[in-house]
């Protein structure tokens, strides 16, 4: 049986904390600026957490 591969796109969102649980980036961060308050900008750059609904498709993606 071959070896199973990584999403590229998912490896390059994604990271695994030591608990198993995905981090991610928030959307909406990368262009557009001008319009968002600065309040809405500094929250939008902390990572956040995948929902437990996606979970299971994020780690398919990377095969853990």
């Amino acid at each position: 049986m071959p070896k199973m591969k990584t999403n590229s796109g998912a490896k390059k969102r994604f990271a695994l904390t030591g608990t198993g649980k995905i981090k991610r980036k928030h959307a909406f961060k990368s262009h557009i600026l001008t319009k968002k308050t600065t309040k809405q900008k500094r929250n939008l750059t902390q990572t956040g957490l995948v929902a437990k609904v996606d979970e299971k498709n994020v780690k398919h993606m990377l095969c853990v």
